[in-house]
Parts: structure tokens; sequence; C-alpha cells
């Protein structure tokens, strides 16, 4: 699934192609995503003026004058800007046209959203309750403290709980936590400042690295220029269970986590 990284690169690679056009046409060729695709999108947005393109954890806000669409690219999707006569694919589901370009929607899966909000598109359901963006300057080490006392759950599950810190899905938590050298099982609530304060730095740089090296390619994500990111091929721990731990060379290990493989180095990160 694309996370952080991925929706910031498309974020970013889209937003000086789009900012500021008026949308000419409206093209929903399938509109039974995770959500239907509202019927009425064309007739509420086409002549409007996209005046930004955001994101806010793993969504993309697309904002007119009147309210927002949320774009989240699912299991498998990818948003990226094409010649708006370029020939959809079948899995090609929606085109925004800007005049001669369009934002073109592909999504094999259907897990993805493409919605409508009046207003203010962060007030959505979707948005409102999510946690602490953690590429934003509200994310420090005190206040990952004083989130996490008394919390029992694990320091793995808690960075993934998006109604705490949004947008570290489970490669980036694993790979922050080996460069924090924190062990992904110890109860966020006994973990003290010093070390909270590391491991914020370390999500922070995990993240960073992410996005330079264009994302991880995973199934079918590209990123807003259509290409595929190869941060993969600098893990350290994810995905390399019984390889050589690249700093010390003990042999990786995997456990379940949540229900989610996670991958840790023992030496690097006893508990």
């Amino acid at each position: 699934m694309p996370e952080l990284p991925e929706v910031e690169i498309t974020c970013r690679g889209i937003r000086p192609f789009v900012a500021g056009r008026t949308l000419t046409a409206l093209e929903v060729r399938n509109p039974r995503l995770r959500q239907p695709v509202p019927a009425d999108l064309a007739q509420t947005l086409v002549g409007e003026r996209l005046q930004d393109v955001r994101r806010r954890a793993k969504y993309l806000l697309l904002d007119f004058p009147h309210g927002s669409v949320l774009v989240h690219l699912g299991m498998s999707g990818s948003l990226r800007v094409v010649s708006a006569d370029e020939p959809a694919g079948v899995h090609d589901h929606v085109d925004l046209v800007f005049g001669a370009e369009a934002l073109r929607l592909r999504d094999p899966r259907r897990f993805g959203l493409v919605l409508w909000h009046a207003g203010d598109g962060l007030s959505h359901p979707l948005l409102a309750a999510l946690g602490c963006e953690p590429l934003e300057s509200g994310f420090t080490g005190a206040w990952l403290h004083e989130a996490t006392r008394g919390v029992r759950m694990s320091i793995k599950q808690t960075l993934m709980d998006a109604h705490r810190v949004v947008g570290v899905g489970n490669i980036y938590a694993s790979e922050s936590l080996f460069r924090a050298r924190i062990h992904p099982l110890e109860p966020a609530g006994a973990i003290g400042p010093q070390r909270l304060a590391r491991l914020v730095a370390s999500v922070r740089e995990t993240l960073l690295a992410a996005i330079d090296a264009g994302g991880s390619t995973l199934r079918d994500f590209v990123g807003g220029d259509g290409r595929a990111g190869y941060f993969q091929q600098q893990y350290f721990v994810y995905g390399r269970e019984g390889l050589a731990c690249r700093v010390c060379a003990t042999p990786v290990r995997r456990v379940v986590v949540g229900q989610r493989s996670t991958f840790f180095c023992p030496r690097c990160q006893r508990r």
C-alpha cells in the first residue's frame, strides 16, 4: 500500500502541473471504488479552478474554491499527470482534465477513493480524527513522550496508530525503530524521553530518505511522474529475515505484531 512518502511524492509531483489551473472535464470510467465516486462530481467541479494540492496522512486533497476532492490510492493505486488524449487502460478509472493534461487515477484493485467534501477537506470524517503529522514541527520527542504515557501497546503498534501518528506504515515503522535502536515489542509507555526523541528523529529521517529515493515500489506504485521508487534497496531490516544485519551482521528476525510482519535486529535492538 502506498504510505506517507509515496503519497507525499505524488503530491509534490502533480502540484506544479495542475495547481492554479481550471478543470475542463472530468471523466469517470468506473465509479465503483471502495466508495462510489459521486455521480455529480463533474457537474460540481468542471469550470472551477484547482487552488492547491495537499497531503493529509495518506490522503491527497485537491482544493477547489468551495470544497476538496479527497483521493486515497488504496492498495496499489497511482495518480499521474498524463496527456489528456493518452488512451486509458482497463484500470484507469478517473481523469480530471486540465486542458491538454489530465490527472489519471489508476487503481487495479479499486480500493482507492475519490470523494467530494464541501468546505475544508480536513474536516471530512475520514480526516478529522487523525493524529500528528510526523514531518511537521509538532511531532517532537516531548510530544511523543506525553502521548505514550500509560500506553501498554508495543511501540511498533503505537507508531502505526493513525489516531496518534499518521502515515507511518509497516515498512517505515520497522525501519525507524531499527535506526533508533528500539525493539518493536517494547511497550510504548516504558520508553523514556531521550529514546523517544531519538525515535522521532529516526522516523523523520526514514520518511525523508524514502521521499528522496522516490518511495518504495510496492505492487504498482509509481509517483506523479510515472517513475517507480527505490527506497526498498536501502532497507536495513524490512523483508530481510535471516539476512545479516547491515550494521552488526546478526541475522534479522521477523515477528508478527498486530497481525503485521515486523523485522528487527536482536542485537542492535535489544529490549
